[in-house]
């Protein structure tokens, strides 16, 4: 690219929160190989599938027999299985498409991360990290365990040191990070000394080892997408970055080979030339003034940039570098921790996970520029007097007459050919699952009923009042069954039919209008009970005669 030219004020990062998704309390994320579906996993167990496109909720993957919160989430190389570790020492293997669980492990540490073989389509095999123990190997078809060395021995006889950090029931254990190489055939393990170790796990045997200076906590350790480059996040507060010399392939026979070269009687000392022909430090990453420790570093989808959230507990704060080692933007959200980060493979869009349980989407805040759609135009600041040529609204400019065509017409042009996406790392030797058909959610009968019950309490309230109003209805209701037969003769209903009124009743409307009401003389006044009764029976003429009796 051409990088001198281009503004280092506008680079190609997320500047702005886009907007948040929301579906219960959120741990941990993930993005397919397309970054066309971000798995998230939660606090009761489930694991949530959001189409990234629509950003509505494709799938929900949840098991009947756990209800822990979810630590870890992988993707498999093509999408189809999702591998999940959970707080109750399991590891779950999803078939994605059916939604149907394919195994489940319970281990007898809990996985606090969990990584499927980056090599195979369908994978059998996982890398488990968990909580007070070695990294092991898990084979997910027979659920046998292998324990991987996070040590070298001093001497030459094979025999590893006792370690100084022992459970109360006197099993040792180590604090360790680990993670596949790009074709899955390599293990790279940070152990609490402050190594970088390189295993072959299918014969459990340390091919090389790469000191850290400062012999610090080696807390996460994770490689770039296309492998070129290893990133630690280490104790002493420092990132830092390795370039990855071995082939990208066949990493295995080159580590085979350097041994056979190096001639060293030590142990030690040949795990260190070996290893530094595999790793060589490229770049340091750390805060000086405020010396923070980082969490959940990782890359971007190129590898061209470098991201990590702070560790403190009351803020939002995710920090950017580039590969050379420059820090660009520092990423300021809500008052809450950072759980998780997750570089979209292909976009420069960031989800950060918060400590309520929110997935905040970062994405760039594009602005209008208008000389992208057109070259040729030109953005003012303030008008600028404009001379015209002379040829300027000819038909055929004399310019354009004496500019000669580069382009040679008679040349083919490949329409066939299909340009390799320089941001995937998968072949298309399997079809690979990109989107989800959107399922509708069926309606909770719980939240049915819900709704029932207020609309029928809602009608209650329409009808209920004050004792009086009550008593009012029950008259107006006696003196209607009383005095209208066609009531009677539709079955009891309360709807009301209207009739017309005789002649004697028109003449008692007319004279009620014209004379105002009397008062009986026996009871003093009339009650309201009684007027109510009054109204109601002028609507029909029979009861409009009975009602001429009482004045």
């Amino acid at each position: 690219m051409n990088a001198p030219i281009i503004d280092p004020l506008q680079g190609d990062f997320p500047e702005v929160i886009e907007e948040y998704l929301e579906h219960g309390v959120m741990k941990c994320v993930a993005f397919n190989r397309r970054g066309t579906l971000l798995a998230a996993g939660c606090s009761d167990g489930s694991c949530v599938i959001w189409d990234f496109e629509t950003r509505g909720i494709a799938k929900e993957l949840r098991d009947k027999d756990s209800a822990a919160a979810i630590t870890s989430i992988c993707w498999s190389k093509y999408g189809h299985r999702i591998l999940v570790s959970a707080a109750d020492k399991s590891l779950t293997l999803w078939d994605v498409v059916s939604g149907e669980k394919v195994t489940r492990i319970v281990l007898q540490q809990t996985p606090l991360q969990a990584r499927l073989h980056p090599g195979s389509a369908m994978p059998s095999v996982c890398l488990a990290c968990p909580l007070s123990s070695a990294p092991m190997i898990v084979d997910l078809s027979t659920g046998s365990t292998t324990a991987l060395p996070v040590t070298v021995p001093d001497t030459g006889n094979g025999v590893a040191p006792p370690s100084r950090n022992k459970f109360p029931d006197g099993a040792p254990f180590t604090l360790t990070a680990a993670c596949f190489n790009m074709n899955g055939d390599l293990v790279y393990v940070g152990n609490s000394k402050g190594e970088i170790l390189i295993i072959d796990h299918k014969n459990v045997k340390v091919l090389g080892m790469i000191p850290i200076s400062g012999g610090a906590v080696i807390k996460n350790i994770v490689f770039s997408r296309n492998g070129q480059y290893l990133l630690t996040n280490s104790n002493d507060r420092i990132i830092r970055i390795y370039e990855n010399i071995l082939p990208l392939k066949d990493g295995l026979g080159a580590l085979d080979d350097l041994n056979k070269t190096i001639q060293e009687e030590d142990t030690v000392e040949k795990m260190k030339a070996v290893g530094s022909k595999c790793l060589v430090l490229f770049r340091e990453f750390q805060d000086l003034i405020t010396k923070m420790h980082w969490k959940a570093p990782c890359f971007s989808g190129d590898g061209e940039w470098v991201i990590a959230a702070s560790a403190s507990k009351g803020e939002h704060k995710i920090y950017i570098w580039d590969r050379a080692g420059h820090l660009v933007k520092i990423l300021e959200g809500p008052k809450e921790a950072v759980f998780d980060l997750a570089w979209h493979p292909v976009h420069p869009i960031i989800v950060s996970v918060s400590l309520t349980g929110l997935v905040y989407i970062w994405a760039k805040d594009y602005t209008e520029n208008w000389s992208a759609f057109a070259p040729d135009f030109k953005e003012l600041e303030e008008n600028e007097e404009y001379v015209e040529r002379e040829d300027e609204f000819d038909l055929v400019p004399e310019t354009e007459k004496v500019k000669e065509s580069d382009i040679n017409e008679d040349d083919e042009v490949d329409i066939v050919t299909v340009e390799k996406d320089p941001f995937s790392d998968s072949d298309m030797s399997q079809e690979e699952l990109c989107f989800l058909p959107a399922i509708p959610c069926s309606d909770d009968p719980q939240q049915q009923e819900k709704y029932v019950g207020s609309s029928s309490k809602l009608i209650d309230s329409n009808y209920t009042g004050s004792p009086v109003s009550e008593e009012n209805g029950q008259n107006g209701q006696a003196a209607n069954n009383a005095s209208s037969p066609l009531e009677e003769d539709t079955g009891g209903t309360q709807s009301k039919r209207k009739r017309k009124l005789s002649e004697k009743g028109l003449e008692l409307q007319a004279e009620k209008v014209r004379k105002p009401l009397k008062l009986l003389k026996s009871s003093g006044k009339l009650s309201k009970t009684k007027i109510i009764s009054v109204d109601q029976d002028y609507g029909s003429g029979a009861d409009a005669e009975d009602g001429s009796d009482d004045y």
